[in-house]
């Protein structure tokens, strides 16, 4: 149900109050004291001359994230975004000439990108599959495309093209009996939606921290399982990768046996702070309150929609339902409602052309209300109109 207490959050977030945010799949909205921390963490930092980087504080928020995914605290690697995190995965596994690696004709481009780029060089093949509207037969198109050559999965818990919520628990079970690889993209479902990493059994997980948790922009969370660390190797190493003394003249050196391995250079303590501080504001309100909130909204959304008989593209199945609703209009290319949305009812929404959708994603958040939705519905009946 749609939460009252999350009404009066907008005063505590520093946007433009003449515009309706409904694009948070893209940047999270990070309220006040997340923007507060920062600038007080970088002076306190610069008084003392440093980055704050591993200090004490660094490892309550690694214990802050571990929690919220449901691992250990030493699985944990902060990044820069999940780009980041998914470029170290993929080029961490030990892939041959001629592998196969499964995904889905729904992947943001900074996860795709880096599979592609290794694809390129070093001969391997991406076979992809489209999402379908109901888990079985999601499953059973990943299942098609799998040969003797397969050796790994890469997919987005929630489809940042529709808010589709793919089965990933189960898909982590069929990829364990085949001995695959399994890497998912979690950006567009840590903050949204109930995130448990054990339980879904992939090998990795990576998401960022402005998004749905909304923390600083460039701030980002990978979870490598325990007993893949050595699986996946990390190939950009620093000060913070090695474990114990080191020696250029036996070449003795060994790496550190969690994933801050993958840390592989100074980091922004400030940032590092202000996503702790973000983590705090949310589980203050409590996250399984956030996801119900931000479910109602959503399911508000699409009763409106269908009501005006407008074409809805996120799935119809309720367990693969998610706070992102993705629809199109047929009068009008999603490029220029996308403006007229913005233009004529301040609402920042974003255009898809993931998959070829040609639609408009309205992501709704716990900062939202039914008063936006309300708004979004007011300007699709206008342009139906047209």
């Amino acid at each position: 149900m749609i939460d009252d207490r999350f009404a009066p959050l907008r005063a505590q977030l520093p946007y433009q109050a003449d515009l309706t945010f409904l694009n948070t799949s893209t940047l999270g909205l990070s309220p006040q004291v997340v923007v507060d921390t920062i600038v007080q963490s970088i002076r306190a930092f610069e008084g003392k001359n440093s980055s704050g980087q591993h200090d004490e504080h660094w490892l309550v928020v690694k214990g802050q994230a571990a929690e919220l995914l449901g691992c250990l605290a030493n699985e944990i690697a902060f990044t820069r975004n999940t780009t980041e995190g998914a470029n170290i995965v993929c080029s961490g596994l030990p892939f041959s000439w001629g592998d196969e690696i499964i995904t889905s004709s729904h992947e943001h481009a900074g996860n795709i990108f880096a599979w592609l780029g290794r694809a390129q060089r070093d001969g391997l093949h991406i076979k992809v599959f489209e999402p379908a509207p109901t888990t079985t037969e999601t499953l059973t198109r990943i299942e098609a495309l799998y040969t003797p050559q397969t050796r790994a999965l890469s997919i987005p818990h929630v489809s940042c093209a529709n808010g589709q919520v793919l089965p990933v628990q189960t898909i982590g079970a069929w990829a364990r009996d085949r001995g695959l690889w399994y890497f998912v993209d979690g950006a567009q479902a840590v903050g949204m939606i109930p995130v448990d990493v054990a339980s879904i059994g992939c090998h990795a997980y990576a998401t960022s921290g402005h998004k749905w948790l909304l923390g600083p922009k460039g701030t980002g969370l990978l979870y490598v399982r325990e007993d893949a660390l050595d699986l996946i190797r990390a190939t950009y190493i620093g000060a913070y990768s090695n474990d114990g003394p080191f020696d250029l003249a036996t070449g003795q050196f060994q790496f550190h046996p969690s994933a801050q391995r993958y840390e592989y250079g100074t980091l922004n303590g400030a940032f590092v702070a202000g996503l702790g501080a973000a983590l705090t504001w949310l589980e203050g309100f409590g996250l399984d309150a956030i996801y119900h909130h931000d479910r109602a909204l959503a399911d508000l959304l699409r009763a409106g929609l269908e009501k005006l008989d407008v074409e809805i593209l996120s799935p119809d199945e309720p367990e693969s339902r998610s706070a992102i609703v993705t629809f199109r209009l047929a009068n009008m290319p999603y490029t220029e409602l996308q403006s007229f949305m913005m233009k004529n009812y301040g609402l920042r929404v974003r255009g898809i052309y993931e998959g070829g959708l040609n639609a408009i994603r309205v992501s709704l958040h716990l900062y939202n209300t039914a008063a936006d939705v309300e708004r979004v519905l007011e300007a699709v009946e206008e342009v139906k109109k047209m």
